[in-house]
């Protein structure tokens, strides 16, 4: 698998080479595309829901750049949607099977380091004083 860690965020208006490529292969979206199946449609109305695919690549690229959802790039929809379909995902296990079967894949094709992991974190002062 190659290295994508140290990718830039880059520019809404100047991609740079890796903003062009995809995030997912045709392979492996064959491999989830069921699990984004079943989306249910918007219950106020409006228009039609974005493609399934599109929002979870945007999710990828969020995930693997680091970058706020703001900064999405111009191919993906728009980062609201692309949020929306990321906490929908969360909440009902897709995103978590997702996973799974991707690493699952990777890591029978020894594509995938177990020696290696990476964490983050957001850290808050605590609250000064004794609490109850």
């Amino acid at each position: 698998m190659t290295d994508r860690s140290c990718v830039s965020a880059g520019s809404r208006t100047e991609p740079d080479t890796n903003e062009l490529r995809p995030e997912l292969s045709d392979e492996h979206w064959r491999l989830i595309a069921d699990l984004f199946a079943n989306a249910k449609p918007n219950a106020k109305g409006g228009p039609p829901r974005r493609d399934p695919r599109a929002c979870f690549e945007g999710v990828l690229w969020v995930r693997r750049t680091g970058a706020r959802w703001k900064d999405l790039p111009d191919r993906f929809p728009s980062y609201p949607t692309c949020w929306r379909r990321f906490v929908e995902w969360t909440e009902s296990g897709v995103l978590e099977k997702a996973w799974r079967r991707l690493i699952g894949k990777l890591d029978r094709a020894g594509q995938v380091d177990w020696r290696a992991g990476f964490a983050d974190g957001t850290f808050a002062s605590a609250k000064k004083g004794v609490s109850p």
